[in-house]
């Protein structure tokens, strides 16, 4: 059995300081077998100082890691508890990768649940891996990176709103709305570009979109000055918008490039099998179904799932329509540049007839500075 590796020291600069950033980064990794924990040790010696341990092994670690991989069965009770039993160091490291087996909504969210920040799902692949590892550039404008809490947070809601949906248990509309109110501080405090910059670090794919829109539909809001009900409205509805994707295959949510008829016909499902879901909670206000059901809906007709247009489709919609779509187009793909959020917004702008214009104009401000 392969246990902790050795750890090298802090390298010095010639001025004999000691230099954070002239050292490798460290990197602690996890799994459930020794082929596992050796592969992917071997795979990230050669750009970061590694230790690594089998889950079933007591810790030795001393150091804290900037990020921790780990590679196990999440199907497996014992691998479950081990990682649990592990929380408090877990949640010391910046980046905890999850590489997951099964390409499967409950696989994901039970990494989550467990406390990723990312989770790759499917054969290990090298690029994204070590993409994912990068210790990214922070962007001058955002200022010194925040706290956490509220992104993990909201990505465990997520997690549990789809395994709710994908396996039939209980909703906890509770969490689910808890979570909104933590981005809403978030933002409140700190500003939309520091939440759109911490989500992108953190995550990808249909989680990484649904807090994405949860942030901006929460700054739109507050932009727009909405009442503390209606705002509590806005971002519960942007947290269940797309519950429906829940029953649709990763493989076709996370597909790289444009999607088949095929695949666009069953992506726009999701609304109607969100809505159908959620309608049987008396906790879930008719104005959230609504736009759960509705988000995709344009003005002049052409939207789906029942071609609502003008007066049929209400302020929350309108507002979470222009959220859904500016988010799609910033976030962050590991198989396409990230677009500018300048870009998005002409492309907004020239939705001429879909979209609300005086909404569009005033969220400007949002898109482009705040």
């Amino acid at each position: 059995m392969r246990n902790a590796r050795s750890i090298s020291g802090p390298v010095k600069r010639d001025d004999g300081i000691r230099s954070a950033r002239s050292e490798r980064l460290f990197v602690h990794v996890l799994a459930d077998s020794s082929a596992k924990l050796s592969g992917i040790c071997a795979l990230l010696e050669p750009r970061f100082t590694v230790a690594g341990e089998r889950l079933d092994a007591a810790s030795k670690l001393s150091q804290v890691p900037f990020a921790i991989v780990i590679r196990a069965e999440l199907r497996d009770v014992d691998n479950i508890t081990a990682i649990k039993r592990r929380s408090a160091g877990l949640a010391k490291a910046t980046k905890r990768i999850f590489l997951v087996e099964q390409s499967t909504h409950v696989s994901i969210s039970q990494a989550y649940a467990l406390g990723a920040t990312l989770v790759l799902p499917g054969p290990i692949n090298k690029t994204r891996l070590l993409a994912a590892l990068a210790d990214p550039a922070e962007p001058a404008s955002v200022g010194p990176a925040q706290p956490d809490n509220a992104v993990e947070t909201a990505a465990t809601a997520i997690a549990s709103m789809f395994t709710s949906v994908t396996l039939g248990q209980p909703l906890d509309v509770d969490g689910t709305r808890e979570a909104g109110r933590q981005i809403a501080d978030r933002i409140t405090q700190h500003g939309l570009s520091e939440w759109l910059t911490t989500v992108r670090r953190h995550h990808e794919g249909t989680y990484q979109h649904c807090l994405l829109v949860t942030g901006v539909a929460i700054d739109f809001g507050l932009s727009l000055g909405v009442g503390r009900a209606d705002l509590e409205r806005l971002y519960t509805a942007a947290m269940f918008h797309d519950i429906g994707k829940a029953q649709i295959p990763l493989a076709i949510l996370d597909k790289p490039g444009r999607l088949d008829p095929e695949e666009r016909a069953l992506v726009e499902t999701h609304p109607v099998a969100g809505y159908d879901f959620l309608k049987g909670h008396d906790r879930i206000s008719p104005e959230i179904l609504d736009a759960v059901r509705h988000h995709h809906e344009y003005l002049d007709g052409s939207g789906y799932p029942d071609a609502l247009a003008g007066e049929s489709i209400n302020d929350i919609v309108r507002i979470l329509t222009i959220a859904d779509i500016f988010a799609a187009l910033i976030e962050h793909r590991h198989y396409k540049p990230t677009m500018p959020r300048a870009k998005a917004y002409d492309i907004l702008c020239g939705m001429t007839g879909k979209l609300e214009k005086a909404l569009v104009t005033s969220f400007k401000e949002v898109a482009l500075s705040r």
